[in-house]
């Protein structure tokens, strides 16, 4: 069985499991249609209100981008695209990549998402530097492969990737990441998650970037830490992992699959 046909069986099971809860409820109804101008609506309108929360305001007039909203927000919207007959991006999805662009164009001026100043703990500068460099590369990524071209800001988020991943120790091959108790995002073992999602950017990359030399080392360390760490993962995360595992064929060995 190959890889994007095993990650369609797990996600299957997964919604064959929340189908059979919904079922066991009488009065509730199941519909097989939906409708994608709705669905739009709905994701273009949390984008908004998230872009325009105090709370999510950084400096030098950008916003926290965060895994919990701006990256699904990215990742997903685009794929309505053609069932809405849009010929570009929404001007929510701009604003977002206008938003990443700046930061990464900024990247050695803009303060982190969260300091250690403001957030009385320890190691919070590292962290956001480390989850932003990710989702960064990640978004500009998926964004470059819709038209081929890999454009210089996503380069430069790259960049800043291989220049935040741990180099020794237990965490070699990984990067700092946010922790604030939010599962799947941002907990204890998200660190995981975070690695699968920059498997994920570089898989993505348009123009083979995936085999660049310069980024062949680095590339082996990451792989190296998702084996290395794999058994011990979460249910979600070991999904996340088929899902690089998709994009960057070569990261497990036939039987970890």
């Amino acid at each position: 069985m190959n890889i994007g046909l095993r990650l369609g069986c797990v996600l299957a099971t997964s919604l064959g499991v929340s189908v059979s809860t919904a079922c066991s409820h009488p009065n509730k109804t199941v519909t097989d249609s939906w409708n994608p101008k709705t669905a739009a609506a709905y994701l273009d309108q949390r984008q908004v209100t998230w872009m325009g929360w105090p709370g999510s305001a950084r400096d030098h007039g950008t916003f926290c981008v965060s895994c919990h909203t701006g990256l699904p927000y990215a990742l997903s919207r685009p794929a309505l695209r053609r069932a809405l007959s849009e010929q570009g991006p929404s001007i929510n999805e701009r604003k977002l990549l206008e938003n990443v662009t700046k930061r990464v164009l900024l990247w050695n001026e803009v303060e982190p998402f969260y300091s250690d100043r403001e957030t009385y703990h320890d190691n919070k500068n590292a962290q956001s530097r480390g989850t932003e460099s990710v989702l960064n590369a990640l978004i500009l990524a998926s964004y470059d492969a819709q038209t081929g071209v890999l454009n210089n800001p996503t380069k430069m988020a790259f960049d800043n990737i291989w220049a935040l991943q741990q180099t020794a120790g237990e965490e070699r091959g990984t990067w700092a990441w946010l922790q604030f108790g939010m599962e799947p995002w941002e907990a204890k073992d998200s660190q995981y998650y975070g690695a699968t999602l920059a498997a994920i950017a570089v898989g993505t990359a348009p123009e083979n970037y995936r085999l660049s030399p310069e980024i062949q080392n680095r590339v082996s360390m990451l792989r190296d830490y998702l084996n290395r760490e794999d058994a011990t993962q979460s249910t979600m995360n070991r999904v996340a992992l088929l899902w690089a595992l998709a994009k960057l064929p070569g990261l497990l060995d036939s039987e970890q699959q």
